[in-house]
């Protein structure tokens, strides 16, 4: 059952839409969204199903801006502010598991942009948005080196570009698929709950942290 919340930021109120395995939890995911999206986008939805099979909690996280009904992004700098403060107290909710960050598009970015100083352990970064499109020399790709494991699944057709793997960075390219990944969803989040799998931070076996032993979101 998903829980939802508010986190104070010094940016305005965060919400967050937390879900929980059934079992033992290996770890945790915190998903952002797209700039003008929101949580409910299709490839967030399949992998939260996906992964809350194989024991991992989500969290997702719609920005303040977001919150106050604003479809235009906030600066770079305000989105990684809130994120922080927003990964600060989510981690006094779920201590002693491995939390890992991600999202789409602009969600993808905050989460590559901040992961060492959350303390992420991997990020899985749904169509990261290589470059705007048609301007190719303006590439993000430096965003995407933080020295984490890191996951990209871009569609093949995406007008923002697609990443190159480099070490420690792993793309998967999905065929047929532009920027939205609608094409298909189950799909997209097979790839992130095998990788997910691969790196140990999940497991459909039972073993994890007991969920009766991770601290529940509480109202603040």
């Amino acid at each position: 059952m998903t829980q939802h919340d508010e986190i104070t930021t010094v940016r305005g109120p965060a919400r967050i839409d937390a879900d929980l395995p059934a079992g033992p939890v290996a770890s945790l995911l915190v998903l952002g969204h797209g700039a003008g999206g929101d949580v409910d986008a299709p490839d967030l939805l399949a992998v939260r199903d996906a992964v809350l099979a194989v024991g991992v909690g989500v969290v997702r996280v719609t920005q303040p801006y977001r919150v106050a009904g604003r479809r235009a992004p906030a600066p770079a700098g305000h989105l990684d502010e809130a994120w922080t403060a927003v990964l600060a107290v989510v981690r006094e909710w779920h201590p002693g598991v491995p939390v890992l960050v991600g999202g789409r598009s602009s969600g993808a970015r905050v989460a590559c942009r901040t992961a060492g100083a959350v303390g992420a352990a991997g990020i899985v970064a749904l169509a990261f948005p290589l470059h705007p499109p048609g301007r190719p020399e303006r590439s993000r790709a430096a965003e995407l080196l933080t020295g984490l494991p890191t996951l990209v699944v871009n569609g093949d057709r995406d007008p923002f570009g697609v990443p190159e793997a480099s070490s420690g960075v792993t793309v998967v390219t999905r065929p047929g698929e532009v920027h939205d990944l609608r094409k298909d969803p189950a799909g997209t989040a097979a790839v992130v709950r095998d990788w997910l799998r691969g790196q140990g931070w999940a497991d459909d076996r039972g073993a994890g942290v007991p969920a009766d032993s991770v601290a529940r979101p509480r109202a603040r």
